[in-house]
């Protein structure tokens, strides 16, 4: 198992490297290793490296890692293999108020702008889990599902309506589509700590989201505060998705799909899907980052592109396989 985590920690390591590496522009090794370790601002390439590309794939690793880890908390905790940010409509709250800030706060702080995505994250959250808890029998994972899909819906025709009214569109069309290329040193320094912070935290609750995947009643008789840890695994997810959604816009799928592919590769531990999920959602991000830049240079696709092509199927057999065990 440490040859794993070993394993996938140099992946991520050697995915960073060739993101930093490629692109529009061919730079060589040297000027990569100097860049990184001996930055001299005078020399073009190593300007590229450290003010364009370092800063993005710094970016797209972390962010990767806090959409993965959300994903991995919240399909533990509401034992739905559907749940994701995206899909639940988290992403789209953050959205929603991002396009108001737009509209309302046009020069709005990069730290206040964050603040108030997270509360729009925060909100759309209460909103779901509230819908879904007013139906007979209360909350169960597929009214989770529908009740999220439905306010995902809603938030998304809202910033559309808002975004047309206030021409907003091209200011949002990144955020829609999702992206790093804006990524910034100053963002980074508010970004890192938040989302690092997040994901050490959602580490220690591993062992609870693993009891409680096994069911309410098991994880009650072994002594787990039910209502805490639902609680605090949910609110470290929505800090972790609206964070994200203020830094790349919404991007989609990557809290679906990573926990999966971790699942299979440590078992269901959630002390191990945990890290594990957050190393492979840095890798894929990266990749995509990575992808976007080279496809059809210099034109750069969204990011968010990229993760559809992987998401939307395994998404769709996903569904399939857990409507067929129902």
């Amino acid at each position: 198992m440490v040859c794993l985590f070993l394993m996938a920690l140099a992946g991520l390591a050697v995915c960073m490297f060739l993101a930093i590496t490629f692109g529009a522009k061919e730079l060589s090794l040297a000027s990569v290793w100097s860049a990184v370790f001996h930055y001299d601002p005078a020399i073009t390439s190593q300007q590229i490296i450290h003010e364009l590309r370092l800063p993005r794939v710094i970016g797209a690793a972390i962010v990767g890692a806090a959409f993965a880890v959300a994903g991995a908390l919240m399909q533990g905790i509401t034992r739905n293999p559907l749940a994701d940010a995206g899909i639940l409509g988290i992403n789209g709250g953050s959205m929603l108020v991002v396009a108001l800030c737009f509209a309302f706060f046009p020069h709005l702080p990069y730290s206040l702008l964050m603040l108030f995505s997270f509360i729009g994250a925060v909100l759309s959250t209460l909103f779901i889990f509230a819908l879904g808890s007013m139906s007979p029998g209360g909350l169960s994972p597929l009214r989770l599902t529908v009740s999220g899909a439905v306010i995902a819906a809603l938030l998304h025709s809202l910033t559309s309506g808002v975004a047309i009214y206030f021409d907003l569109s091209q200011d949002l069309a990144f955020w829609y589509a999702g992206g790093v290329a804006g990524m910034k040193w100053p963002y980074l320094r508010i970004l890192v700590p938040v989302l690092v912070a997040a994901i050490l935290c959602s580490l220690l609750l591993g062992r609870s989201v693993s009891l409680i995947a096994l069911g309410d009643d098991i994880a009650a008789n072994l002594g787990v505060n039910m209502n805490r840890i639902k609680g605090t695994g949910m609110a470290l997810a929505v800090v972790l998705a609206g964070v994200s959604v203020s830094a790349v816009g919404s991007i989609a799928f990557v809290g679906l799909v990573i926990p999966h592919i971790a699942r299979k590769l440590v078992g269901a531990t959630y002390q191990l899907i945990i890290p594990m999920s957050a190393l492979l959602g840095a890798i894929l991000l990266t990749l995509a980052d990575l992808g976007a830049r080279t496809v059809d240079p210099p034109r750069e696709l969204a990011i968010g592109i990229m993760v559809a092509i992987i998401g939307v199927p395994f998404f769709l057999y996903t569904a399939r396989k857990v409507g067929s065990e129902l």
